[in-house]
């Protein structure tokens, strides 16, 4: 029997899964042992925001509904005082990683415990990791006092996810897996959690975009995105989400959007030296070739291919590149700053990962 080594970091929290699961919110507010939830969204989830609020009845004490992409730090800090004034003693979280986000922003600061409700398929609930953009700089860190300390899938609040976003959202979650295969942190339990996501997922989509309304691949794909979002927060991310972080952060580009479209080409990067990782991924896509095949799957899906597509100037491909290059995150091949600079302007035009 092969020798291994290696270290498991298990991070603590519960999850209720399943289509209706929301109708268990107030027993899952009750076991937090809180009586006055902040509710959470996004302007676009204000509906959803307000139902959250009447399941919750007098324990809902208010709805903040202004969460956006990349959690402005002037935006936590309003959150955060009206969470104050209002005296919640939790925080649900109810979307995707805007506001989930921006549910962490407050943790950071209060220790107010959150209970996150996903509407999309980001991740972001399963991780310590949390991201606050000040003056157009993303910064990120790890703390636990940002992971939820319970999470609540119901396929059901998925149903309403325009296809596009479900696409972009779910190829988003297979790059947490898809990096934590490769990560220096990598273990044989997040790497099984990693293949079975990505696999849940390369399922889902196609049969989402097929059907809008098949609940049970809404379902698989939450379970996917649950999986990948574990394994993220388990262990460290590398040159993938660094560019990412760089588009998203000092760009304002689509999280989602922008994690597809570079997500082919952070794995051609790597491929070569991550051999072992690029044969899992691209099993669990059911492809030959890891990086192709997440392209592959984003393009049969109709999902965009290029970042001048979502926003992004030809000129800024080489500030990306310097901001990228200069402070990078750990990666299996050391960061050259001329390769880094072609795989943004492939990722600009939106051609096949090379």
């Amino acid at each position: 029997m092969q020798k291994r080594e290696f270290v498991y970091q298990a991070r603590a929290g519960r999850v209720v899964f399943g289509a209706g699961s929301l109708r268990h919110l107030e027993r899952e507010v009750l076991q937090l042992n809180s009586e006055r939830a902040l509710i959470l969204c996004s302007p676009d989830q204000k509906e959803t925001g307000d139902v959250v609020a009447a399941r919750l009845g007098a324990r809902a004490v208010a709805v903040f509904d202004r969460a956006v992409m990349h959690v402005p730090l002037e935006l936590a800090k309003k959150a955060r005082e009206m969470a104050a004034e209002l005296r919640a003693d939790c925080a649900v979280a109810v979307g995707g990683g805007s506001t989930i986000g921006l549910g962490k922003a407050i943790a950071l600061e209060s220790d107010l415990p959150i209970l996150a409700v996903p509407t999309t398929y980001a991740g972001s609930e399963m991780t310590p990791i949390y991201g606050i953009t000040d003056a157009g700089l993303k910064k990120t860190g790890t703390d636990l006092r940002v992971l939820p300390k319970t999470v609540i899938y119901d396929a059901d609040l998925t149903m309403t996810l325009p296809v596009g976003l479900s696409v972009t959202s779910g190829i988003n979650a297979i790059a947490h897996a898809a990096e934590a295969l490769y990560s220096k942190d990598e273990n044989p339990i997040t790497s099984l959690m990693a293949e079975d996501g990505i696999a849940a997922l390369a399922r889902a989509l196609p049969a989402i975009v097929a059907d809008p309304q098949n609940l049970d691949a809404r379902a698989d794909a939450q379970y996917g995105a649950w999986l990948c979002g574990t394994v993220l927060g388990s262990v460290g991310m590398a040159l993938h989400h660094k560019l990412c972080h760089t588009l998203g952060g000092s760009f304002n580009l689509p999280h989602a959007q922008t994690h597809t479209i570079v997500l082919p080409h952070a794995l051609a990067y790597n491929r070569h030296a991550a051999p072992r990782a690029m044969e899992r991924i691209a099993r669990a896509l059911g492809a030959d070739d890891a990086a192709t095949g997440v392209y592959e799957l984003a393009r049969k899906c109709g999902a965009p291919l290029g970042l001048k597509e979502i926003g992004m100037s030809s000129s800024d491909v080489e500030k990306v590149t310097e901001i990228a290059s200069s402070n990078p995150y750990w990666n299996p091949r050391p960061i050259e700053r001329e390769a880094i600079h072609a795989l943004l302007q492939d990722a600009f035009a939106g051609v096949a990962p090379r």
